[in-house]
């Protein structure tokens, strides 16, 4: 075998070992949310992502790939030789798999995008010069490091507080959900149609304006918002309330009498003043009962709440599946382009802007990502959807919805955002609306803590690697 030859194979191992790394860390934040608040176990989560990211990256991954990631360096800078650009994408590859192996590890979720450009500045510096570097380019990704959690943030912490408003704190929840659910699939559907066409087939060139996309959007929303209408109005709209006559009813009058009772025990033990003030509470609340009894007759039980959940976790899971389909298409770029952009000059012993990318390269990077996922997914999938704050599939919900939009208004404004940054942002909105007691600050602080470094390691672990190259290769 030829050392080209050789060379060859350790890229294409460490495009799929880049490939995993992307499995493990970044399609996790697709599902974590579905997994943490229960909508689906994690082996159903494998399944349906591994299925959906293979097809979104095989099916409609790009044909040609920007070699180096998002006009990060001048290729121009390597064109006195080659190989030094097959070495840097060699070295590109291996430190970000390595960084996002580390995050991983830890649970992290970090960006593979900004571990991508981190590494390329890196190597870009060191094999190229300071001047090699597109500095406005790298400064609006950087930007997107605020703009993404506090866009996502916001837009969740509102959408979930309308629902506590619209749903939750209403006399009759599950009819309240019944009525708004078909609205909600409506603008789900239509937001996340516009996500795959503009995220997850970008690659199709379709040359569809925001507009254009949300009129074709319209035909599979309506449809969705009336089947959903159809399935929610054969729920029984008083099925628990029954239940709740007899039970929650009976235990808050219970628990009522009871404190009646105490007062009328420590009435004894106070001097007349007080006395008087006992009686005057014990005959007060004599007075209440009836309007209590009348009150509670419309608490919502347990099983309403149960039920509400369940109507959110199929929106949930839907949500959930379009975004991975969506995910699989766009973001295996950030495995194959490096490896694409190798292998061509590699193959022609010259730097283009643009390389053809094989099939088979999109199959490895599509089986790369599913398999990544499938053993080491769990553990940032674990942070997002437990360690963060708790979810239930309302509040899943509304954190993959914010997200979603958020990535939509953002990209028609042509401002730089991070999905991954987004749907943290999302998540910690959505237990903000809970309050501050709601989040784990330990995991928050970790977290950010995480971002921060992912650029400059991803650039330090590059040169490092890319230097022991250097001097065994060139």
């Amino acid at each position: 075998m030829s050392p080209d030859s050789i060379l060859m194979f350790c890229i294409i191992l460490a495009g799929f070992y880049m490939a995993w790394n992307i499995g493990a860390n970044d399609v996790a934040n697709a599902m974590g949310t579905s997994v943490g608040s229960g909508a689906l176990t994690l082996k159903k989560a494998v399944y349906v992502a591994a299925i959906l990211e293979f097809s979104g990256a095989f099916f409609f991954g790009s044909n040609v790939s920007e070699t180096i990631q998002r006009g990060i360096i001048d290729v121009s800078t390597f064109d006195y030789n080659p190989m030094l650009l097959v070495y840097g994408m060699f070295s590109v590859l291996i430190a970000a798999g390595a960084w996002l192996q580390l995050a991983s590890y830890y649970g992290w979720p970090v960006s593979t995008t900004h571990t991508i450009v981190g590494a390329v500045v890196g190597f870009g510096i060191i094999g190229g010069s300071i001047d090699a570097i597109h500095w406005s380019n790298v400064a609006s990704i950087v930007l997107s490091w605020a703009i993404s959690p506090l866009a996502g943030g916001i837009l969740s912490f509102l959408i979930f507080t309308f629902l506590r408003h619209s749903i939750f704190y209403r006399p009759y929840p599950l009819d309240a959900a019944k009525r708004i659910t078909p609205f909600l699939v409506f603008g789900v559907i239509m937001t996340l149609s516009v996500v795959l066409i503009f995220n997850g087939l970008n690659n199709l060139d379709l040359g569809l304006t925001l507009w254009e996309a949300l009129l074709w959007s319209i035909l599979p929303s309506t449809l969705g918002a009336l089947v959903c209408w159809l399935l929610v109005r054969k729920m029984s709209l008083h099925s628990s309330y029954g239940h709740h006559k007899s039970g929650t009813h009976a235990v808050v009058i219970d628990e009522i009498e009871q404190a009646q009772h105490h007062l009328l025990q420590a009435f004894p033990s106070f001097p007349n003043e007080i006395q008087d003030r006992l009686s005057a509470m014990v005959e007060e609340i004599d007075h209440l009962k009836p309007a209590i009894k009348k009150v509670n007759k419309n608490v919502p039980t347990e099983s309403q709440y149960a039920a509400i959940e369940k109507i959110f976790a199929y929106l949930q899971i839907m949500s959930a599946c379009l975004m991975a389909f969506a995910h699989g298409a766009n973001d295996v770029a950030n495995a194959i382009g490096p490896l694409s952009a190798a292998i061509s000059t590699l193959q022609t012993g010259t730097i283009s802007a643009y390389a053809p990318i094989a099939p088979w390269i999109l199959g490895l990077g599509g089986v790369g990502i599913v398999i990544g996922l499938a053993t080491w997914g769990w553990r940032v999938i674990e942070t997002i959807g437990k360690k963060i704050t708790e979810l239930t599939p309302t509040r899943g919900f509304a954190a993959e919805f914010g997200a979603a939009t958020t990535i939509v208004i953002a990209s028609q404004f042509g401002m730089p955002i991070s999905t991954t940054h987004t749907l943290v942002g999302s998540v910690l909105g959505v237990g903000l609306a809970r309050g501050i007691e709601a989040l784990n600050l330990a995991m928050t602080r970790d977290i950010f803590i995480s971002w921060l470094v992912t650029v400059p390691a991803g650039a330090g672990a590059t040169v490092i690697i890319f230097y022991i190259l250097k001097s065994l290769f060139l």
